[in-house]
């Protein structure tokens, strides 16, 4: 409230342009070679997240081997709860079994992050998350220069360059169920983002004469 009257303020922040990657610079990514160790455990976490629609960081930390049977992963999302099971494409099974011999027993994490986390402490499950991410960003700025690609990749634009890839070639119900928004309405916003083909097409039928 404004203090000092009875009109509201609000305060309007500039739209943020979301950047995904394209697959010609997803697959850059892919091809690299001479990465060191860090540097691929990073691309298999961020691809990790990429092939589950974005999936983010701390829902990726809280993966555990007996989330996956079936051929399925079966997920809940920490943010809001919902759970989402999904097949897991072949190019995900090649990734876990780069991590299948460090598994220690059938609820262990697949990935090194949380393994050593207090998990009664939940402030040091956030600060080991925390340092991951920042771990991971910072070896995603030296992979884009590897891969030549001029945009900031960080964990979170895996879920921006699914929903680029993706652009209207998705049933919205579907993308809210991949996304795990809450409501089709914010499935609808967030896809917008990505999706200029209409206008596109508009501005062609104009200036292509």
């Amino acid at each position: 409230m404004y203090p000092f009257g009875g009109d509201q303020i609000k305060i309007k922040f500039p739209e943020i342009t979301k950047i995904g990657l394209s697959i010609i610079e997803v697959r850059a990514i892919k091809a690299l070679d001479y990465l060191t160790r860090n540097e691929i455990h990073t691309r298999n976490v961020w691809l990790f997240s990429f092939n589950f629609a974005g999936m983010r960081v701390t829902d990726i930390l809280w993966t555990k081997w007996s989330d996956i049977y079936d051929n399925m992963l079966h997920n809940g999302m920490n943010k809001n709860s919902k759970l989402l099971s999904l097949k897991i494409p072949d190019k995900v099974l090649r990734i876990l079994d780069f991590y299948r011999d460090d598994k220690r027993y059938a609820t262990d994490f697949v990935f090194p992050e949380l393994k050593k986390a207090n998990l009664d402490d939940a402030k040091d499950i956030y600060n080991k998350r925390k340092t991951a991410t920042k771990k991971f960003n910072d070896n995603l700025k030296s992979i884009a220069k590897k891969a030549k690609i001029d945009k900031k990749i960080t964990m979170y634009i895996a879920r921006h360059t699914f929903g680029n890839i993706a652009g209207d070639s998705i049933h919205p119900l579907m993308l809210q169920k991949l996304y795990r928004h809450s409501d089709l309405k914010t499935a609808l916003n967030y896809q917008a983002n990505f999706i200029h083909k209409e206008a596109d097409d508009a501005l062609d039928s104009v200036v292509n004469f």
